[in-house]
């Protein structure tokens, strides 16, 4: 399914699987060669979905900016001529909730389509049940490698709970 990029898109993602806790911090731990694999697949379905973003904001956390090379890489393989997305890596959206998911999203300029958001559970998922206005099938919460699509007309600045419908879900396996 192919989206036309006349409406605002947003990609909500949770990060790809890593390791567990142990000698590192949180913040630092890596992903495992299971979640590079799925992160690609990530990558691989929003090419051909035609979900290529203009923004990427992500965690700062090591686990997502390593999901989001995983899937830039399969961006580019798929076409090597787009250019590549702006990329903010946000510290709020490792420590903070909805509302600093939210304000980011406020803050897009209207001459992006589409935003890829690389974050943390519960707030991807959280912010994808605020945004559908809890008309959504992720009660369950995004696995990881997991991606939420929404769709809206206006500008971003107008992202309200329930503004953006959820189009598709996908969870990536590679």
């Amino acid at each position: 399914m192919l989206f036309p990029m006349t409406a605002r898109t947003l990609v909500l993602m949770r990060h790809a699987k890593a390791e567990p806790p142990g000698e590192l911090t949180d913040f630092a731990r890596q992903l495992t060669g299971r979640g590079r694999a799925d992160a690609g697949a990530a990558g691989a379905w929003l090419a051909a979905e035609g979900l290529r973003p203009g923004l990427v904001l992500c965690s700062s956390a090591t686990r997502t900016r390593q999901t989001w090379h995983c899937v830039a890489v399969a961006l580019g393989q798929a076409d090597p001529e787009a250019p590549a997305p702006e990329v903010r890596y946000e510290d709020g959206l490792y420590a903070g909730g909805r509302t600093e998911v939210i304000d980011l999203l406020r803050a897009v300029p209207d001459s992006i389509g589409t935003v890829l958001v690389v974050g943390h559970n519960p707030t991807v998922s959280d912010v994808s049940i605020l945004l559908a206005d809890g008309a959504t099938s992720l009660r369950e919460g995004l696995s990881t490698s997991g991606l939420a699509v929404h769709r809206a007309e206006g500008s971003w600045s107008a992202t309200e709970p329930g503004s953006m419908p959820l189009v598709t879900t996908h969870t990536a396996r590679g």
